[in-house]
């Protein structure tokens, strides 16, 4: 593991109020349930950017894009209206005034997303959406994704990128999912992984700055200590 889990002490878990924490990691390392958890904890906003790109997927597929032709999607890119709620008790995401938090978490986007987050003008468009959420969280906010440390906020007061094996996290993900096959969800994971890391513009990859934690072996509660103390330390350090 590359972080210990310490006590924290009183001054330590007090965040200043303009404090941004980038989290990046794989799916099913504890990322979106760690990044809510810390929020709350140090009273910040919170932003879940995957759900953004899932909801523009989700939007194309009910609007007939064909998500298998980079140039109509990237057409398509500007067009839908995305606006992210950011209360970690209760984060919500709306495609043109729609709710679309469960929609979007159906099989039929998972296995698409990544075609779609991959066109560079889906990440433009995505990125700006971001940084602009970031900026006006004038309480400081916890922004989760897959390229948040090394493009979205390159200058994040924090950064952490948590990692777990891939049969941590299979385990993790078909708990989630009554009836999923664990061997499945595991090749699933590792594909996702590929497409993420592998693609051309803003690849999954942990910051040169990031401090890694290896969820493995911890519990969630673990895990949720650790970034809270990551982060009091660092903002009392400076």
């Amino acid at each position: 593991m590359s972080t210990t889990v310490e006590t924290v002490s009183a001054a330590a878990r007090t965040a200043p109020a303009a404090v941004i924490v980038a989290i990046d990691g794989p799916s099913g390392t504890g990322k979106s349930s760690t990044s809510k958890a810390v929020a709350a904890q140090l009273g910040l906003s919170y932003l879940d950017t995957g759900a953004q790109y899932r909801a523009i997927t989700w939007w194309m597929l009910n609007n007939g894009v064909d998500v298998s032709d980079p140039s109509e999607i990237a057409t398509a890119a500007a067009k839908p209206v995305i606006v992210s709620g950011t209360d970690p008790a209760g984060p919500t995401i709306t495609v043109d005034g729609e709710d679309a938090s469960g929609p979007i978490r159906t099989q039929e986007v998972t296995s698409k997303v990544s075609a779609v987050s991959a066109v560079p003008e889906v990440r433009t468009r995505i990125t700006a959406l971001q940084r602009s959420i970031a900026a006006a969280a004038g309480g400081g906010i916890v922004v989760e994704g897959r390229d948040i440390g090394t493009t979205v906020l390159p200058d994040a007061d924090i950064k952490i990128f948590l990692t777990a094996s891939p049969e941590a996290r299979a385990a993790r993900r078909s708990g989630e999912v009554k009836g999923s096959d664990l061997t499945a969800t595991r090749e699933a994971l590792i594909k996702r992984d590929a497409a993420d890391s592998g693609r051309t513009t803003s690849p999954l990859a942990k910051a040169a700055d990031a401090v890694e934690v290896d969820t493995t072996e911890l519990t969630l509660s673990q895990v949720i200590e650790c970034v809270v103390t990551l982060v009091g330390e660092k903002r009392v350090a400076t």
